[in-house]
């Protein structure tokens, strides 16, 4: 008897295990739908467009943008963490609800760390601080001094409370010793078109959705807020080369996946990303936006996002900054 039940628990154990690995084998077999907290036309659905169609192809399936936007990405996030983890439902995503948010509200509906599945690091670019072309500042010299001849007169907009361009003006504004007022949008498109209409004034931002404004003259750009130069605005300094020493502020995009997610399926994805983000052609297409396309192991960026959690905390501990 021993010996006939040593033989069949194994292989129960195995029919058990059948199942599940044969449905990560077979992933995907459907549509997938990728969540992104941003509206249409933002900066990270830009990205995601430009990255989709490659995806689609490594993947054999079309890849579905579900935009959900506001609340400075938290709604998005909220459902991207509850979403089932069978692999058809990703999350796009940059700092501001998933690196930000935790430490400037007192309460999030979910845990970055726990509720979230790294895939890859799909870019990293820098952000630049425009104006209306009516503010009476040529540079970022010039503007320190009039925000401090001014405290509280001049406003700065952003995608929302608690994104990544929220975080820049709150940094330089810590950094310069300046009172700016901070003015949240709905998203990235209707704040910057508000500068450009002169209802705002000042706006941290990616350059892909701004370079037509930049070209034409509607904005202007003041500084460039990474520590080198940007080839596309070569002629622009650096925030931290117009006495700002060391001021940094860039914004990146990530693909993340709901907890739980089968690791089948997640190192599936992974390589579908990486080999997309190492091709020239998208190389190109990024490099032609202002940004850096990366594609990272799942481990550097878990990682990476560890380190961003740590450099918000920071920021936001020194500024004040609260959404609550």
């Amino acid at each position: 008897m021993k010996t006939i039940m040593t033989g069949v628990w194994p292989a129960i154990a195995l029919t058990l295990l059948a199942p599940p690995v044969a449905a990560a084998q077979a992933w995907p077999d459907k549509p997938i739908r990728v969540i992104l907290s941003v509206p249409a036309g933002a900066t990270p659905d830009v990205t995601a467009r430009l990255v989709f169609p490659g995806l689609s192809q490594q993947l054999g399936q079309p890849l579905v943008a579900d935009n959900r936007p506001g609340a400075g990405g938290l709604i998005g996030a909220e459902i991207a963490a509850n979403a089932t983890p069978d692999g058809y439902t990703l999350f796009i995503s940059s700092p501001g609800a998933l690196t930000i948010l935790p430490h400037l509200r007192q309460k999030v509906p979910y845990d970055t760390l726990r509720d979230f599945a790294p895939i890859s690091l799909i870019s990293i670019g820098p952000f630049v601080l425009m104006a209306h072309p009516s503010v009476p500042a040529k540079n970022i010299q010039e503007l320190i001094a009039l925000a401090k001849a001014q405290p509280g007169k001049l406003n700065y907009a952003s995608a929302g409370n608690g994104v990544a361009n929220h975080l820049a003006g709150e940094l330089f504004k810590q950094m310069t010793g300046t009172d700016i007022v901070h003015v949240p949008y709905k998203g990235a498109p209707q704040a910057v078109s508000d500068v450009v209409a002169g209802h705002m004034q000042l706006m941290f931002n990616s350059i892909a959705p701004i370079l037509g404004h930049i070209k034409a003259g509607r904005v202007r750009v003041l500084g460039i807020a990474s520590l080198q130069r940007s080839p596309q605005l070569p002629d622009v300094p650096t925030i931290s080369e117009s006495g700002v020493p060391g001021f940094e502020a860039v914004n990146w995009f990530g693909l993340f996946a709901p907890a739980k997610t089968p690791r089948a399926v997640i190192n599936k994805v992974n390589t579908a990303v990486v080999k997309v983000m190492h091709a020239p052609e998208m190389q190109q297409q990024f490099n032609k936006f202002g940004a850096d396309p990366v594609g990272s192991s799942v481990a550097e960026f878990a990682a990476f996002v560890r380190r961003d959690m740590e450099k918000y905390a920071k920021i936001v501990r020194l500024s004040g900054a609260k959404v609550d």
